[in-house]
């Protein structure tokens, strides 16, 4: 198994926060499995100050982005200012030989600046959306995605979403349990949006704030395979179905129907990626009533069959 290069690009004026995400992500949280070398890269190695007065040293220049398999720009100071052309240049080169191109937060700005992100989804922070659309009016801009990805072209929203994101091309190229694992020695819920170039999903929600809810999504991550119904949900925390399915809402931002669906197609990725069981099998394993369903809907959320999804995925972790 090869191991993928990241180079990480240190701006002046980076934000600590976002530096350390894919720094973590790529870097040391999964270095004893030896699946990415991670390079950090400025375009004047040696000193780089943060937004904060903090420095880090930087051995190497823009040279290694020519070789990169992912280059994150994991942030930009100021809006309004264009990034050096060498930069930029850069960042168009290593686009022309296939490499994923990722902007955390206001690092859609540097991939825009760039001319990458024309007639292209994208997203960043929710704040600076407004000036983003017009300084760029030819990008697709997202206003409800934590992240998207675009034929290789990935950015993501503000702050935190950083991480989902990084946790996506983890999945991307070595499939959930690979990034599962990464998300829990993060202690965070593992965030599995897919693993399509145009498919964004709302994660599952993994605990909320409500004990009640969370008491009955623990029962129902145990039993996906049994059938359950609003009748059933709202009986199990004692509530009416109107007060239930009011609750469940405002505790996870889903349905009770939508959660389900959402957490048995992701069921049904770990057992596609992780067993040799038949889509029969899984779909049944899964809780869909049949696995024309099964596949129905696993097509429609992801934008590929089940068989492709293992074909993609198994043996990676």
């Amino acid at each position: 198994m090869s191991v993928i290069s990241v180079a990480v690009i240190a701006t002046s004026g980076f934000s600590t926060f976002h530096f350390s995400i894919p720094c973590l992500i790529f870097g040391r949280l999964l270095n004893d499995e030896k699946r990415f070398d991670l390079q950090i890269c400025a375009e004047q190695p040696g000193s780089v100050q943060s937004d904060i007065g903090l420095v880090t040293q930087v051995e190497n220049g823009l040279e290694v982005m020519e070789t990169a398999d992912i280059i994150v720009v994991p942030w930009w100071r100021c809006p309004e200012e264009t990034p050096s052309a060498a930069l930029l240049a850069a960042l168009v080169r290593a686009r022309q030989r296939g490499a994923d191109i990722v902007g955390l937060c206001l690092g859609a700005y540097v991939l825009a600046w760039a001319g990458l992100l024309e007639k292209r989804r994208a997203v960043t922070h929710w704040e600076f959306e407004q000036d983003f659309s017009g300084r760029f009016p030819d990008v697709q801009l997202e206003t409800n995605s934590l992240y998207v990805d675009d034929d290789r072209l990935i950015t993501s929203a503000g702050t935190a979403a950083g991480i989902d994101c990084c946790l996506y091309l983890v999945r991307k190229h070595y499939g959930s349990a690979v990034a599962n694992r990464a998300a829990r020695r993060m202690v965070i819920p593992p965030y599995r949006e897919g693993g399509q170039a145009q498919f964004i999903a709302r994660p599952v929600p993994e605990t909320t704030r409500d004990s009640n809810i969370n008491s009955l999504l623990d029962c129902l991550r145990q039993t996906l395979h049994q059938p359950h119904n609003l009748d059933t949900m709202a009986n199990t925390v004692g509530m009416s179905r109107r007060s239930f399915t009011r609750h469940f809402f405002r505790a996870t931002g889903m349905t009770p129907a939508a959660w389900l669906n959402l957490a048995r197609l992701q069921r049904s990725q770990e057992l596609l990626e992780t067993t040799g069981q038949s889509i029969d099998a899984i779909a049944q394993l899964s809780g869909f009533s049949s696995a024309v369903t099964f596949r129905q809907r696993f097509r429609a959320a992801y934008g590929v069959n089940p068989g492709e999804w293992r074909r993609a995925f198994c043996g990676v972790a």
